[in-house]
């Protein structure tokens, strides 16, 4: 059946990112394709990032992982860990996140299973607290990680908990350590230690400034025309009737809304391209429909495609979304397709 919503994703864009963020770090990178790999589509972001040669990958849930079972044995982490519901997968090792889920693994044996351990170093979110390391004793740990709640501001947290999991990194026998997400790349390499876990950056977000330049758009949305219409002078678009044309005025309705993650916030604001030029969204953004003024544009026809402005730091300055949201927001009657 025929889709008019489209997501266009670059796969050279995703793997440049990855070598990129790569060289940066200095030591290997892993990929978060948890979010349905932050809403582009998990199984074929890993199938591009797997042949960019990225070997560690990272879900929140057991559920994610299995949707997973052609990457290699060993290569894939389930960040939440092992819950009271789940069932672990052969070659899939848990993040465990606190005391309770160390004596579910401990119990579910073997006792030299591999497993991965989060330690919370001053985010109070999931981890164990350093005063539970104690607790780790018999584990065979593959990677200690931790992470940070700070890393896309400049403030002393990020300097507080580098130096708490330095001291881990003593205390804590694993075979591995890892802090970074995409913004940890980006403090430097004393952040790096053996692994780092982008996200963001890998689909084209900019978590800090040292970002631009370096990372690349990955995922355009592309919505196709239903109607063309001329709006009299001084008549109004959309709910609300927050626009009003000076003039008689050219408008395209095309298949997107805030249904599909274009959110309200780029009502009157955000921005689409045809062929080069570029058309303004007017009016309110409704549930699956946006009105673009599209004068300027005299050969475009109804059932034509246009690409939305979807470029993620400046989308989201438009939008008042954070550039995770944009991403992740990306709704389910997109039609995914990688170039």
């Amino acid at each position: 059946m025929h889709q008019p919503l489209a997501l266009r994703c670059d796969a050279a864009a995703l793997a440049g990112n990855f070598h990129h963020l790569q060289n940066l770090a200095g030591v290997p990178a892993g990929a978060a394709i948890k979010a349905d790999a932050y809403g582009l589509g998990a199984r074929e972001a890993a199938r591009h990032l797997l042949d960019a040669g990225c070997r560690d990958f990272f879900v929140s849930t057991w559920w994610e992982a299995a949707e997973l079972d052609f990457l290699p044995p060993d290569s894939l982490a389930v960040l939440h860990g092992l819950g009271v519901n789940d069932a672990a997968l052969p070659g899939v090792r848990p993040v465990l996140v606190s005391p309770e889920q160390i004596v579910r693994w401990k119990n579910a044996g073997p006792p030299d299973a591999p497993c991965d351990v989060m330690i919370d170093t001053g985010m109070n979110r999931l981890g164990l607290r350093a005063e539970d390391i104690d607790l780790l004793e018999g584990l065979s740990i593959h990677t200690l990680h931790s992470h940070l709640a700070c890393a896309d501001e400049d403030i002393p947290v990020n300097d507080r908990q580098l130096e708490a999991f330095r001291a881990l990194r003593s205390a804590v026998p694993a075979q591995r350590y890892s802090l970074a997400n995409s913004a940890g790349i980006l403090l430097g390499r004393d952040y790096a230690f053996d692994l780092v876990r982008p996200g963001l950056a890998l689909y084209g977000g900019i978590p800090r400034a040292e970002g631009r330049g370096l990372v690349r758009q990955v995922a355009t949305p592309e919505a196709q025309i239903i109607q063309l219409r001329t709006v009299p002078a001084g008549e109004t678009v959309g709910y609300n009737a927050t626009f009003a044309a000076a003039t008689d005025t050219r408008i395209a309705i095309i298949n997107i809304g805030y249904a599909d993650g274009y959110w309200r916030g780029f009502s009157s604001r955000g921005m689409a391209r045809f062929q080069g030029r570029e058309l303004a969204v007017v009016g309110r953004v409704s549930m699956d429909l946006v009105a673009l003024k599209v004068d300027g544009a005299a050969d475009i026809r109804e059932g034509d495609w246009v690409e939305l402005a979807f470029d993620l730091e400046h989308a989201a300055q438009t939008s008042g979304m954070s550039q995770y949201e944009l991403l992740t927001g990306l709704g389910s009657r997109f039609r995914r397709y990688w170039i």
